[in-house]
């Protein structure tokens, strides 16, 4: 049986305009054992002067790492998306945040396929993701990072699209994290899709999904960057878990995804009953 433990993704800072070190110590504050930063590539102007959380990767990794250990927090995973299927964005990008999770001991980066050019085939497109993804395990391989791919554009929106993705290329170093908002926003079987994803499951997405946001956007969109907090939306929290600790064949992070560190709290109450 898989053991669950309860991270928090560093989006819930994003709206307090604090720096990453910030939303670590707010982190720990609250009672959470794991975080996952994000990073970037090359430089941003707004994390750079300290209003955002994200880390630039042309910071020495150890930024990330000692900050982490200095607040108790172990790193679940890095949040490094962005388009899979345009390699002159992402390829670079993905390799770099692989390099950096190896040489602190991240065991998980998590992405997607982006956003398309709008010039390309969807035929093309496979192409280009099968050459990004291909490239990246191979840096993976060697270091033990997984690869998690998450369901949140054009193609992963679906069960059987992200299944394509992960196929297109044989390595143990892809798997999936499953982002549990994004999935029930693209108007799928949540519980359904979790039990199909999670013998290749590497790390998990905790998103809830307000009554008013489903209201609004189920249906319509492919994913959404953070949801409510986990217990006060739609989500049956008790059967996500029940499903992870049941079907898993490793330990599994749920990361909360939320946007305020009120809800980040609420969200770690509301999981600590459950797992």
């Amino acid at each position: 049986m898989a053991k669950i433990n309860i991270g928090l993704n560093t989006e819930f800072s994003r709206s307090s305009d604090k720096p990453f070190e910030w939303a670590v110590t707010a982190a720990a504050g609250m009672g959470y054992k794991f975080i996952e930063p994000m990073v970037h590539f090359g430089r941003e102007l707004m994390s750079e002067a300290g209003y955002f959380h994200t880390v630039s990767m042309f910071d020495d990794p150890y930024r990330i790492k000692e900050a982490c250990d200095a607040a108790g927090l172990t790193i679940s995973g890095l949040q490094a998306h962005g388009p899979l299927c345009r390699p002159e964005v992402h390829g670079e990008y993905i390799k770099l945040a692989i390099r950096v999770a190896g040489e602190i001991g991240v065991p998980v980066i998590n992405t997607d396929e982006g956003k398309k050019a709008k010039w390309t085939t969807e035929e093309e497109d496979f192409v280009l993701i099968k050459y990004t993804l291909q490239e990246a395990a191979f840096v993976a391989e060697r270091r033990g990072v997984k690869i998690g791919l998450e369901p949140h554009s054009q193609y992963s929106k679906t069960p059987e699209g992200l299944d394509r993705i992960y196929n297109l290329v044989a390595s143990p170093a892809i798997g999936i994290n499953l982002d549990t908002g994004n999935a029930y926003l693209a108007g799928q079987d949540v519980y359904a899709w979790l039990e199909n994803v999670a013998p290749r499951l590497v790390h998990l997405h905790a998103k809830d999904i307000s009554i008013s946001h489903s209201a609004a956007e189920r249906g319509k969109v492919t994913g959404t960057p953070v949801g409510c907090a986990c217990g006060e939306g739609v989500l049956d929290w008790e059967r996500i878990v029940r499903i992870v600790k049941e079907k898993c064949p490793r330990d599994i992070v749920f990361s909360v995804e939320c946007g305020t560190p009120d809800q980040a709290a609420k969200s770690l109450e509301c999981l600590s009953k459950l797992v």
